[in-house]
């Protein structure tokens, strides 16, 4: 349901809001390569969960480009 969610409201966006949520995501990622890379990181789980919404956007983009 979350996912579901979250879908509708990225399908919405237009793509220089999805690119700039991309950009975010790709941050949040990399913050926590970092954290997992200091032992910092409490839920590894966050990573996994990033790497599918960077790849839901990027999925987005690639659709939205196509249709013109």
């Amino acid at each position: 349901m979350k996912s579901t969610a979250q879908l509708t409201e990225l399908r919405a966006k237009d793509i220089p809001a999805l690119q700039t949520e991309l950009d975010s995501l790709l941050k949040a990622h990399f913050n926590l390569r970092m954290q997992k890379g200091t032992q910092q990181l409490q839920n590894t789980s966050q990573l996994g969960n990033t790497k599918r919404a960077i790849a839901r956007v990027r999925t987005l983009i690639q659709e939205k480009k196509a249709k013109g």
